[in-house]
């Protein structure tokens, strides 16, 4: 009779421990578990997007310095000597009040241009990269470098304008100074603006 009432816990002692997870428990399991990743999942998205905009500020910083020291490189004006010289474009050397290329004086150009044909590896003077737009990130030295893996999805524009009284208003006087602006746009489309002027000498 003993052993037979043994028998029997044993069995429901067995029971009890094969017994799993029932229904109720198996979904309140899987509710908990897609609340918990929902908030993991809000709060490390905005850390993760976050970390992205630093890098990509500084490489648009790298960009933009790079691009801008670039330019500052060039000479003043087309008709200005490319490595600096005695006398400036746009100088009145004999003070008759005309300049003349009969007397050595030489006008500044008009033409806030290209006049290379739009290859940016012959660039000469700093109006050569008036309304230049980038799209794939490349050195001045042309294709085959690595610059346009390392800033995929940036855009650089420039712009150049006259600017005689060292202030951000375009005006006539083509003889003082240019004021160069670089934009560079981020691939999350923020702009980073740079701005410089070159002057003429």
């Amino acid at each position: 009779m003993l052993a037979n009432h043994g028998a029997l816990l044993g069995v429901a002692h067995a029971r009890q421990l094969q017994r799993g997870f029932t229904l109720i428990e198996t979904v309140i399991g899987i509710v908990v578990l897609s609340i918990s990743f929902a908030i993991f999942t809000t709060l490390l998205y905005p850390l993760s997007k976050q970390s992205a905009e630093q890098i990509h500020q500084i490489r648009a910083a790298e960009l933009g310095q790079s691009m801008m020291n670039e330019i500052l490189s060039k000479a003043f004006d087309e008709n200005s000597d490319m490595s600096g010289g005695l006398y400036r474009c746009g100088d009145d050397i004999n003070n008759d009040g005309a300049i003349e290329v009969t007397d050595g004086e030489r006008a500044c150009s008009v033409n806030l241009g290209n006049e290379e044909s739009g290859d940016r590896a012959l660039f000469d003077d700093v109006d050569d990269y008036n309304d230049l737009v980038i799209n794939e990130i490349e050195s001045s030295l042309g294709a085959g470098d690595p610059l346009k893996d390392i800033y995929r999805g940036f855009q650089v524009k420039v712009s150049v304008t006259n600017e005689s009284n060292y202030r951000v208003t375009a005006n006539a006087n083509n003889y003082t100074a240019k004021l160069i602006t670089v934009t560079v746009t981020t691939p999350q489309q923020f702009d980073f603006v740079f701005s410089a002027f070159k002057a003429n000498f």
